[in-house]
Formats: C-alpha cells, structure tokens, sequence
C-alpha cells in the first residue's frame, strides 16, 4: 500500500535529484540571504542586524556554519549520489521510498530550523528531523555500498562521510541542547571535513576523468587510487586536528593534501578542456583544491609567529572556491541531463558560474591583513554568492517540478 501511494505522487517525485536539489535550492537562497543580511549589519556596518532570538543564544557565525555544512551541500550531494550512485553499482534507479521519506524529514527539519529563528524552543526538533532525513540516506548508501559490484571505494568512502556528516549534525544538536562550544566546534569539523570534503574529492574522482573522456577524443583518464586516499586521510586528520584544537600541527595533514591535489590537477587537466565550458567549470572547480591547502599550511607553519595570519581564507577558499563551484558544475550536468535537456553551459548559468568566482576571490581577499575595508569585501561577496545562485535557480529550478522533455520517466 505504501509503495502504491508513493507511485501516485506527482512527477515531482519521480527522481531523487529532484526533491533534493530543490530543497537545495531554497536552503542556499535562505542560508546566504540570512548571512548577507547578517555581515551587513553586524560585520560591515551597514545597518543594524536583526535581533533574531535564536541568536541571543550562540553567534551567528556558529549558525551559518552548520548551515551551509550540514543544511545546504548534503541536500545537492544526496540528490546527486542518490541519483548516480545506483548506477556506479549496477542497479537499477531507487523506488521513491527510498529518498521521498528522508527528503520530507530534511525538509521539514530544517523549515522548523529557520522558523527558530523567532521561536528558539523549534530548534532541536528541527535538528532531530533533519537529522532522522540524514540517518535514513546514510542507510540507504550504505545499502549500495554494500552490494556486489565491480569497483565499491568510490560510494563506500561517500557512505562512510554520511555517517560522519550525521554524527557532525548530532553534535550540534548535542551543542543547541546546553552543551559547551566544543560539541559546536565538533559539528562543523565533522560536517566539512568528515562530510563535504571527502564527498566532494571521491565524486571529482570518480567522476572528472569521466566527464573529460566522454566529451574528449584520446583523452587518457587518471584515477590513480593514493591521491584520493591521501586526499581523505588529510581531510579525517586535518577535522580531528581542528577539533583538537592543534593548529599548529595541521600542516601535516595539508601539505599531503596540497601535493595529492596537485598531482590530480595536472593528470587530468587538458588544454582543449577550457575550450568546452561544461569541462571547464569541473576543472576550474577542482584547481581551488590545492591552494586552499596551501593556505592552511601556510597558516599552520605560521601558527606560532603569527596565529590566525590568513583568519578564514583557507576555508573559503575551500568551501567558496571547490565545493561552491562543483556544486554549479555538477547539479547543472545532473539536471540537464535528467531533464531531457542538452547538457552544455548556457549564458545564464556561465555568468553564475564566473560571480561564484569573483565571491570566491573577494572572500579569500577579505581576510588578508592588509587589505582595507575587508568587512565590505566581506558583505560583497556574500551578496556575488547570492547572486550566482539566484541565477542558478532561476535557470534550472524550474526543471525540477516539470516533466522531462524526451518523456522519459525520472
């Protein structure tokens, strides 16, 4: 009776991509529309921030990073992986039992979240149901990572990072119940580097090289097995590290990291790649992995001179420059291609793509000392983000409530 309601459901939820990837959406445009108002007012001094109750309780830099960690990339990795993932095994699509429960749950969870806001007592159910949406994916993938195929690390190493980002969300949910600010600490370490950079890597692994050889004639493909489990180890290191409180020590998971994204970059860039804008943003995305672990090196060697030299710039970095932009190039590729739609880079999502950069760059700049005016920079490249993705959504989101074009199912 289940499974037959659930095929009654509108085309809406005929794909995973598509209920998460609009969850996504909505989370992204929230999420940066709330730090843009926030470093605004409250970095910047253009005006003066809302005085959201919630945030009497802990800063809202604690809030916007288990955000964007834990409440706006997993809805467009679980989408993705829950779409892809199947196929990298094997089988054969999931049933909509499988992703609308846990969509519905994440959703749900973090609506209660936002409306928290106002009503503080809301926060911890919220983080409860998102995180029974979390709990129910993660079985799911590890389901599909346990099933017989020929090649398995790929979706076990994303499987093992869900368990990992549930955990990061348990902590803050740990956090908001009255415990100290190391559970807080504890919940974004999980969620970037036990969640979203081990993703992120193990998916441009597996599917960078592909992509390329797929639209280049004679291109070799290059997945050379230690680049990626160095990748991973540094990422476990560098999260424990941070959680620990060892600054100074981080460089020994970074300068691996540095040198295996390095290597990566150099395999698999190929000149007539920039000539083909769909490769291009994948390829660009992933040239930000390397001097972002630059920088926290750099920071790391530097700790006991000069502690916090680079403030946040590393990160972003990371998250601005690698996760922001694969995001733009992998979601575009998944909903063009699962819509009907030729899958090559128009006007619109181009220009989102090239803000994303410029947001990027302006982020990273902002924290360097010598640069004047870093809040406004600050602000700025809040509101380039924001743009981008407005634009993103404006181009793509429509697909994910319509039919496909070919009139294929899914």
């Amino acid at each position: 009776m289940v499974g037959s309601g659930m095929n009654r459901l509108p085309v809406f939820f005929a794909a995973p991509h598509r209920v998460m990837f609009l969850g996504g959406t909505v989370q992204a445009l929230l999420a940066m529309a709330f730090w843009s108002l926030q470093t605004g007012g409250h970095y910047a001094g253009l005006w003066s921030p809302p005085a959201w109750p919630l945030l009497s309780r802990f800063p809202p830099s604690v809030l916007h990073g288990i955000l964007i960690a834990s409440g706006v990339f997993p809805f467009f990795i679980f989408g993705f992986i829950l779409t892809a993932g199947p196929r990298w095994q094997g089988a054969g699509d999931l049933p909509r039992r499988d992703f609308v429960p846990a969509f519905l749950l994440l959703a749900g969870g973090w609506l209660l979240v936002w409306v928290s806001l106002l009503l503080p007592i809301l926060l911890m159910p919220g983080l409860a149901a998102a995180l029974a949406g979390w709990i129910l994916v993660a079985l799911t993938l590890t389901r599909l990572a346990t099933r017989r195929a020929e090649q398995r690390e790929h979706i076990a190493c994303i499987a093992v990072a869900a368990w990992l980002g549930a955990l990061g969300l348990g902590a803050f949910l740990v956090f908001a119940a009255g415990a100290g600010a190391t559970w807080a600490r504890a919940g974004i370490a999980l969620g970037v580097w036990g969640f979203l950079l081990p993703v992120f890597v193990t998916v441009a692994h597996r599917m960078l090289p592909f992509f390329t050889s797929s639209a280049l004639r004679g291109y070799v493909v290059h997945r050379p097995a230690w680049a990626l489990r160095i990748l991973l180890g540094a990422s476990f290191g560098h999260g424990l590290l941070t959680t620990l409180e060892l600054p100074q020590l981080l460089w020994l998971a970074d300068l691996p990291a540095m040198f295996a994204a390095g290597r990566l970059s150099w395999l698999w860039w190929a000149r007539s790649a920039i000539d083909n804008r769909m490769l291009a943003v994948l390829h660009v995305a992933f040239l930000w992995v390397a001097p972002a672990f630059a920088l926290f090196a750099l920071q790391s060697i530097s700790w006991r001179a000069m502690p916090g030299l680079l403030g946040q710039a590393p990160l972003h970095a990371l998250t601005l420059g690698f996760f922001s932009s694969m995001l733009i190039g992998m979601a575009s590729r998944v909903t063009m291609g699962h819509s009907g739609r030729p899958v090559a880079v128009d006007a619109a999502m181009w220009l989102a793509f090239c803000m994303m950069q410029v947001a990027a760059l302006l982020r990273v700049a902002s924290e360097l000392p010598a640069l004047p005016g870093g809040y406004f920079a600050m602000w700025l490249s809040s509101v380039l983000w924001l743009g981008a993705f407005a634009l993103w959504a404006w181009r793509f989101a429509p697909a994910f409530w319509r039919a496909r074009l070919d009139g294929k199912p899914g």
